[in-house]
């Protein structure tokens, strides 16, 4: 549904085009420091205003209603709500008959039988993951206090890897009202050995599944991901080269056996490109029943790739936070 985690909880709400967007996240520790102005320097890096992301002007001021009192979170579930209110949701008033390939418009209008709020995608529009990003903001103090950085950057961009290729390419899809994809990656260090179980619940499994439900990420590869099906066991393998299980290479990306090993969890997400262009398109009108052009109005980012770094670290640390949240309830050897 619209939760994740099993001491760090996390709950989304919201519509993009509705009256407000937000978080409630359960199994906040208590006493962490913690006010709207903690949120703001990450919320600011998620912000749309660079060249390839979408004209729509938020304020995004976060608003704690519940779980902090007298500046430290009480223990009880925090809840975190931000306005909305740059819409212009006559813009997608055609999606109603007309579904925008790649888009969540049909699978939308199935699931809930045409009551889904479409306007700039309804639950489905990349807007939610404001309360993600805050969650993440708190889930980083926890971690802090255990020694665990976690950091984003984009990779690549159009295939591009380079900083004028990444732009460039960024520059040929606004021209062209067209859109591209990316790649981002990210690294969390000083995560100690022994968090994660076998199978289901591995460190892998876990962040994957936190990872997906970020809007457009179509793929993820811990360590040489796929490279790895092109190399052998000798090159592949990772020699300990210290007793704290330190690794000469890094090729398991902080995993073994979905368990961390106490190297940096490093791993890549894939985002598409976004599926809201100018460029004419091709859908079924449920009005007409036939496939006739369709034109996407609205304001969207050419590259969403662009404002993924922050959200990829947020939900990171909020899977992190879950797992050192239940090591701590394991009982000591």
């Amino acid at each position: 549904m619209n939760s994740f985690g099993r001491r760090y909880r996390v709950s989304i709400f919201g519509e993009s085009h509705g009256e407000s967007v937000g978080i409630v996240v359960d199994g906040v520790p208590a006493g962490l420091s913690l006010s709207a102005e903690d949120l703001r320097e990450d919320l600011a890096r998620r912000k749309a205003g660079a060249k390839g992301t979408t004209t729509r002007k938020e304020a995004d001021e976060p608003m704690i209603v519940s779980g902090v009192f007298e500046g430290r979170t009480t223990g009880a579930p925090l809840t975190v709500v931000f306005r909305n209110s740059d819409t212009r949701s006559g813009d997608y008033a055609n999606l109603v008959s007309q579904p925008r390939p790649g888009h969540a418009d049909f699978v939308a209008r199935e699931k809930w039988h045409g009551c889904n709020d479409y306007r700039g995608g309804g639950h489905f529009s990349g807007r939610i993951t404001l309360g993600i990003v805050a969650a993440g903001t708190i889930a980083r103090r926890v971690l802090e206090e255990k020694g665990v950085t976690i950091e984003a950057r984009i990779k690549e961009i159009g295939g591009a890897t380079d900083a004028e290729g990444m732009a460039r390419a960024v520059e040929q899809a606004v021209k062209g009202l067209d859109s591209v994809g990316g790649v981002v990656e990210c690294t969390a260090s000083g995560v100690p050995v022994g968090w994660g179980e076998p199978f289901f619940d591995s460190v892998e499994a876990v962040l994957s599944h936190a990872l997906f439900s970020i809007p457009a990420v179509k793929g993820v590869e811990f360590g040489a991901g796929f490279e790895a099906a092109r190399m052998r066991g000798s090159e592949h393998n990772d020699p300990i080269v210290a007793a704290d299980g330190t690794t000469r290479t890094n090729h398991a990306g902080g995993i073994n056996g979905g368990i961390s090993n106490g190297n940096p969890i490093v791993f890549r997400v894939a985002v598409k490109p976004t599926s809201s262009i100018s460029t004419p398109q091709e859908t079924f009108n449920f009005s007409t029943g036939e496939v006739e052009p369709l034109t996407v109005r609205g304001r969207h980012d050419a590259c969403i790739a662009l404002r993924v770094p922050v959200i990829v670290e947020a939900m990171t640390a909020i899977t992190l936070c879950d797992f050192a949240l239940l090591a701590g309830d394991t009982p000591a050897k």
